[in-house]
């Protein structure tokens, strides 16, 4: 399995789920996608974004420093 790491610390809601969007399009499915993103409503964001498209949250968490970590499994 090929993990694709994206990282949108920095930036801010809408950004980083267009970006994991864009960048979910181009995978095949049953590979995984890592977000890093230290914006605090990208929690709820990518609940919903998942939820929305089908894909699978696998992790979720918050790591060090105020980074979110998310890791998604493309359907």
């Amino acid at each position: 399995m090929t993990t694709v790491t994206l990282d949108t610390k920095g930036m801010n809601c809408p950004i980083p789920i267009l970006k994991a969007r864009k960048s979910i399009k181009s995978m095949a499915a049953g590979e995984t996608l890592e977000v890093l993103s230290t914006d605090p409503g990208s929690v709820r964001d990518f609940e919903a974004f998942c939820r929305a498209t089908g894909n699978s949250l696998l992790e979720s968490s918050e790591e060090g420093g105020g980074v979110f970590r998310y890791v998604i499994e493309k359907a």
